[in-house]
């Protein structure tokens, strides 16, 4: 029959421990997790003392299942029996090991960087989905793969350190949706946006990339030089505005809407050519949110540009653009020195991640 209370438990344990058959031994085991998660007389941290040496070596003769278990319940401890902690946590076997890489509080950053410097896969991505990642665990895991990179950048919980960017800023050289996905992170330094964006045009796989669509027939410079008084003046006097760009999106007058896009964004007009025209709505979408324009005005420019038009899901993906992006970032972006095909590139990669 199990023991009841906290004493007696610790009795029968020191008895049995050593020589008990594995049956028993996973018996004595549960009966300690009642203990450690339903005990009110003793102190948590006392409790958790007592009975570490214990569990470490019941640790040792019970199969996975009981680890399993017993991992799971001590995930949810605030304070816990830290040597058996640590032994789980850094088990061999994901299946024990993730419940407390992903929830524990008792583990302390030490623990979680050790562990993350050298544990697999399933272990790394159950760190990078903590509620809390502190700055040196982060800088431990960025040092390990691309994926790993990206977990920890779509993790709101995660915290950087300039050590950490400088991995990422290196390692997005070589890898395009680490720069796509950390310049659109709401919370990353303006500095290294600037030093993402810097890098992205020259990344060797650049040319891989598929060829462009034939693009429809543009606006002459004729054209340009026509509309450009009207549009110049319109936004003078405050009323280059949403209802006004939407006007000619619908009316698809070209010659303004190309460049009340290029006003309003301070995008060169080559820059909101390229975009106009593009198989990808994404560069399209950031120059909208650099102009100022709500999300109705975008979706009709979306809708009435020249090729196909949007199907349901890249509607959805562009408006979870939108509202990602932050307005400076976008402004930014679009206004970056360098020339034009290079600039347009770099809008469309950074976008890209957002609708991932």
């Amino acid at each position: 029959m199990m023991a009841n209370s906290p004493a007696d438990i610790l009795v029968e344990l020191e008895e049995a421990v050593a020589a008990c058959p594995p049956d028993r031994c996973v018996r004595i085991l549960s009966g300690m997790v009642l203990l450690l998660t339903g005990s009110r007389d003793w102190p948590q941290e006392l409790l958790a003392n007592v009975v570490d040496g214990v569990l470490l070596r019941l640790t040792e003769r019970v199969g996975a299942r009981a680890l399993v278990q017993l991992s799971t319940a001590l995930a949810e401890l605030k304070v816990a029996p830290p040597e058996t902690l640590r032994r789980l946590a850094s088990h061999d076997d994901p299946d024990v090991a993730c419940p407390l890489l992903l929830k524990s509080q008792a583990l302390a950053t030490s623990d979680l960087e050790t562990v993350a410097a050298s544990c697999g896969e399933r272990q790394q991505l159950a760190i990078s989905g903590r509620d809390v990642i502190e700055p040196a665990v982060t800088e431990t895991l960025v040092k390990r793969s691309g994926p790993i990179c990206l977990a920890l950048i779509k993790n709101p919980g995660t915290k950087f350190s300039d050590a950490a960017y400088a991995a990422l800023i290196a390692r997005a050289d070589q890898d395009s949706e680490i720069t796509k996905a950390l310049a659109l992170r709401p919370g990353t330094p303006e500095a290294v946006v600037r030093k993402l964006l810097s890098a992205s045009p020259g990344k060797p796989n650049a040319s891989s990339a598929p060829p462009a669509p034939i693009a429809p027939k543009l606006p002459s410079s004729a054209a340009y030089e026509s509309a450009r008084p009207e549009i110049i003046a319109l936004n003078r006097v405050g009323k280059l505005n949403d209802s006004t760009v939407n006007r000619f999106a619908i009316r698809g007058e070209t010659a303004n809407l190309f460049t009340a896009l290029s006003v309003l964004s301070g995008a060169p007009i080559e820059i909101v050519e390229h975009i106009m025209v593009d198989d990808d709505c994404e560069g399209l979408v950031m120059a909208c949110r650099a102009s100022r324009l709500n999300w109705p005005t975008t979706l009709a420019i979306l809708s009435n540009r020249s090729g196909a038009r949007l199907s349901f899901a890249e509607r959805e993906r562009a408006q979870h653009i939108f509202e990602t992006l932050l307005l400076s970032t976008s402004q930014w972006t679009v206004r970056w020195g360098g020339d034009s095909c290079r600039r347009a590139q770099s809008i469309r990669d950074i976008a890209a991640q957002n609708g991932d």
